[in-house]
């Protein structure tokens, strides 16, 4: 594979990534427990149910920031591939568990963990990607490993507070922007903020360039969760892996939904007394809450929120050196706010 300096698209980007990774998290998740590894592997994409190798991994986009950030500061990617395993194991684990909490059937093509294994297998299999993360760190041997396990707790408190505030928001009646938008900082921005700073950290990179980089992730992330809510709604499940208007059917409270709710217009009203049954919606009543979002704005304030919040992410990179991974984490950040799954 190309060094990281000689990549000229997000695909191969991503690829070089998942090279320098993916043998790392293998060997980590060896380590689990016999059951732990059997469900552990599923998840990943490794075999199926019954142990027979597959390929379904994912984009492996955390870790991929993480190495990126290295190099940007001038270190090493190679160096920071622990961080990036972490990182990549605690993403799993909120997986894991949001599957759970969602009831989701399947995820990236395939029947989820919980649907195959049980619940139980699978809140204990995310219990155990999250204590390998920290172990990861703390066996790299590397300066910044002490200082990184402190940044990836932090991220994942905050990450179960946005969690458990997505659980909150579909039990309310009224939820405000704010309020969703620092649920969703909290879900998704943080890790993210958190990948970019480890990155940055394990890559020898100044106080001042760690905390660049860890807004720039965070922004960066909070435009993924505006386009995650747009394709919970719109995705097409050939390409999300996910049922159709999954968010919907959950009546979750969503960016694009809290905007419709609180717009104060016709649809919004029609689509507060949708959310506020407690039978399943039908197939058409999906459709129609789809369509009063989109009416309303929210389909289009949702993208027009991501594309800001990348810009403002990508200004950050102005403060640190030029960099050919500049170039790189410009690129990808393009992907993840116009990517269709």
């Amino acid at each position: 594979m190309v060094a990281p300096e000689r990549v000229h698209s997000t695909e191969q980007t991503l690829a070089w990534s998942r090279e320098l990774v993916d043998p790392a998290l293998r060997a980590a998740v060896e380590t689990l427990p016999a059951s732990m590894h059997r469900i552990a592997g599923y998840h990943l994409g490794w075999w199926d149910q019954h142990g027979v190798r597959t390929s379904a991994g994912g984009k492996a986009v955390r870790p991929t920031l993480t190495l990126l950030s290295a190099a940007l500061v001038g270190g090493s990617p190679r160096e920071a591939v622990p961080a990036g395993v972490a990182v990549e194991l605690v993403h799993n684990f909120s997986l894991l568990h949001d599957d759970v909490m969602d009831g989701d059937l399947t995820r990236r093509h395939r029947p989820t963990v919980w649907s195959v294994f049980g619940i139980g297998a699978a809140i204990l299999a995310g219990d155990a990607l999250l204590t390998l993360a920290l172990d990861v760190l703390a066996a790299s041997g590397h300066p910044a490993a002490g200082p990184g396990m402190r940044t990836l707790s932090a991220a994942v408190q905050e990450l179960v507070a946005g969690q458990c505030a997505d659980v909150e928001f579909e039990r309310r009646s009224t939820v405000d922007i704010a309020e969703c938008e620092r649920m969703a900082s909290g879900k998704t921005a943080a890790l993210m903020g958190a990948a970019c700073a480890l990155g940055a950290s394990f890559g020898g990179g100044s106080a001042e360039q760690v905390r660049h980089l860890r807004v720039f992730g965070e922004q960066l992330g909070l435009a993924f969760q505006h386009v995650d809510d747009l394709l919970g709604i719109w995705g097409d499940e050939r390409t999300t892996g996910k049922p159709a208007f999954s968010d919907l059917r959950n009546r979750k409270k969503s960016l694009p939904v809290v905007y419709t709710l609180a717009s104060g217009t016709p649809e919004g009203g029609e689509l507060a007394a949708l959310y506020a049954g407690t039978e399943s919606l039908t197939d058409r009543e999906l459709r129609t809450a789809a369509e009063l979002i989109d009416r309303a704005g929210g389909r289009a304030w949702g993208q027009a929120q991501a594309d800001g919040l990348m810009a403002q992410a990508l200004a950050r990179l102005e403060h640190l050196p030029p960099a050919p991974a500049t170039a790189e984490l410009t690129d990808l950040a393009h992907l993840l706010t116009h990517r269709t799954h």
